[in-house]
């Protein structure tokens, strides 16, 4: 049976439920990954009323929490770090990293390859599952007695193994990280044996390249974090010592535990997944502005191999810098120097990538589609976002810096004001292939332009707030005397998050109405070189009418006979 013939047949469960068809699979991630956002983002939005207004009542949303949690409607301090927690490990976990990674990679890479399906069909659906019931039983939490995890999306011990919620967590993750596993197995599996004759390596787009090394990395990455997910666990249900240290006392109280373990064994175990969960979350928006660049200024893109080398670079890098995030744990100097220089040398080929992307536009034909504007607004958000992350890997300036809002505002340049801007862009450029509709360029403007400008208000006051020295996770930041200077930031912060949720409806509306009314696309609307254009839009299942060839490298823009400024990887 050819790769996931069975899932273009048969019933409706069969169909788009428990489907194994790729194109199918990638849309239940989308839809999943966009719920899982928008609840993250609520809890944001909760979090932002409390720093703004300490102590008021939640208006409306407040008569619906719990008393214990909201006495009176308004937020209390175990709700505020249960909300902390969640956002972070929602967003990330949750949102981000599979929209990026599995929604977008199960539809567009088999396409771009030429293959008619995943090299797995069922290990992609079983993928599916285990990441939506993983989800499910994280959100769930809240509801259980003693609530959601309250010690932070990192959750360092001993925090992690006394305070509620954590058990809960710690098996949601590791039903997040086996889909992850599976999901990396199938993309690396396909890419290397599924291309269609002639597409060589490289040949391969740079978002396929972007896919594959994101799979590289969680294969590597991710085991060593399930261990230590384990091991949490037993310390926490079978009261073993891996990470409790002797002699903690807990309200007045000795842990009755051997103790022996060391809480820097989790960090060095979780920052060895965490910074490489950074690539993961990066490398395939990275891969999505270069379809759009080079689609939208009608130009290959600048320096093919040497963004091809860079990613490469760094996949190895990402593994040797995680101690930066541990300055402050008492490093020695000597280790703490290596991890400087190594933090800095990963931002050699990150810059690289950028250079190559920035030329790239020199004289192009720019076409100043919705996609394109998003592609192009990548381009300086991320760049702050990285500047701003130089003086974090270097221990001198990160002692004072870490865990102040400055780390808040670097980290979401980088992932809100780059990763999520990217990924804006696919949307709006893979909306046709997906849906064979296209959407509206007058709301596609509208909520680029408000978004943008919601994204810098929101977070460019708190590099001022961080250098201040305002802390994150403060339940109540005016409470300390040296933060009440910026802590009235935080209201201005607050309207412009709410700014960012308004900026959305018209994005909603126009994906959603698009759907039934959106004018019809043409098979190739923004006429495209890479293979997953030479298909119809949307794919039939099995993809391509007849097996497809590459006969040259994917961005074959003003290379033509001047009767058309591209040629096609699958036309002779």
């Amino acid at each position: 049976m050819a790769h996931g013939e069975e899932g273009g047949a048969g019933s409706f469960w069969r169909r788009y439920v428990f489907a194994t068809d790729h194109k199918t699979i990638g849309l239940q991630y989308f839809f999943a990954a966009v719920f899982f956002l928008f609840a993250g983002f609520l809890m944001m939005m909760l979090m932002r009323w409390q720093l703004a207004y300490p102590w008021k009542p939640i208006p409306w949303f407040g008569k619906f929490l719990p008393a214990r949690l909201a006495p009176n409607g308004s937020m209390g301090p175990d709700l505020y770090n249960m909300l902390g927690a969640m956002h972070g490990t929602v967003m990330i976990f949750l949102g981000i990293a599979p929209l990026g990674f599995a929604a977008f990679g199960n539809y567009v890479l088999p396409l771009q390859i030429g293959a008619r399906d995943m090299a797995f069909p069922r290990l992609n659906m079983a993928s599916f599952w285990l990441f939506l019931m993983g989800g499910i039983l994280m959100l769930s939490s809240f509801w259980l007695p003693g609530g959601a995890i309250q010690s932070g999306w990192t959750s360092y011990p001993p925090l992690s193994i006394i305070n509620p919620g954590q058990t809960v967590w710690i098996i949601a993750m590791v039903l997040i990280i086996t889909s992850s596993l599976l999901g990396a197995i199938n993309f690396i599996t396909t890419t290397l044996n599924e291309r269609a004759p002639g597409m060589s390596l490289m040949r391969l787009p740079i978002f396929v390249w972007t896919q594959l090394i994101t799979s590289i990395i969680l294969l590597l990455a991710f085991p060593p974090v399930e261990a230590a997910a384990v091991l949490l666990l037993m310390d926490r249900v079978a009261h073993t010592s891996f990470y409790v240290p002797a002699g903690v006392v807990v309200l007045g109280e000795a842990l009755n535990r051997s103790g022996g373990g060391s809480p820097l064994l989790w960090q060095h175990l979780f920052w060895f997944l965490g910074h490489p969960e950074v690539y993961v979350l990066l490398l395939p928006p990275l891969g999505i502005v270069a379809e759009v660049l080079a689609n939208g200024t009608r130009k290959p893109i600048y320096g093919y191999r040497v963004i091809v080398g860079s990613l490469l670079s760094l996949c190895l890098l990402s593994f040797i810098v995680w101690a930066h995030h541990q300055f402050v744990s008492g490093l020695f100097a000597g280790l703490a120097n290596f991890f400087l220089m190594t933090t800095l040398t990963i931002s050699i080929p990150v810059v690289l990538v950028v250079t190559c992307y920035v030329w790239t536009l020199k004289g192009g034909s720019i076409r100043f589609t919705t996609p394109m504007l998003f592609a192009l607004a990548f381009l300086p958000m991320f760049g702050i976002g990285g500047l701003t992350g130089l003086p974090l890997g270097t221990h001198v300036t990160d002692i004072y810096l870490h865990d102040t809002y400055f780390v808040i505002a670097h980290f979401h340049y980088v992932v809100s004001n780059g990763i999520m801007i990217a990924l804006f862009a696919g949307i709006y450029y893979w909306y046709p292939k997906w849906f064979g509709r296209m959407m509206d360029e007058r709301l596609g403007k509208i909520h680029f332009w408000t978004t943008i400008i919601a994204l810098n208000g929101l977070f460019f006051p708190m590099f001022i707030q961080g250098l201040a020295g305002m802390q994150r996770r403060l339940f109540d930041p005016g409470a300390q005397v040296h933060n009440r200077l910026v802590a009235p930031l935080n209201v201005f912060i607050s309207f412009m998050a709410a700014v960012l949720l308004l900026g959305q409806l018209p994005f909603l509306y126009n994906f959603f109405v698009s759907l039934w009314k959106g004018e019809k696309a043409p098979e190739n609307p923004w006429e495209a070189t890479t293979l997953d254009w030479a298909c119809p839009s949307p794919p039939p299942h099995g993809n391509f009418e007849k097996p497809p060839r590459a006969y040259r490298g994917p961005y074959e823009y003003s290379a033509g006979d001047g009767s058309r400024d591209c040629l096609p990887q699958g036309t002779a």
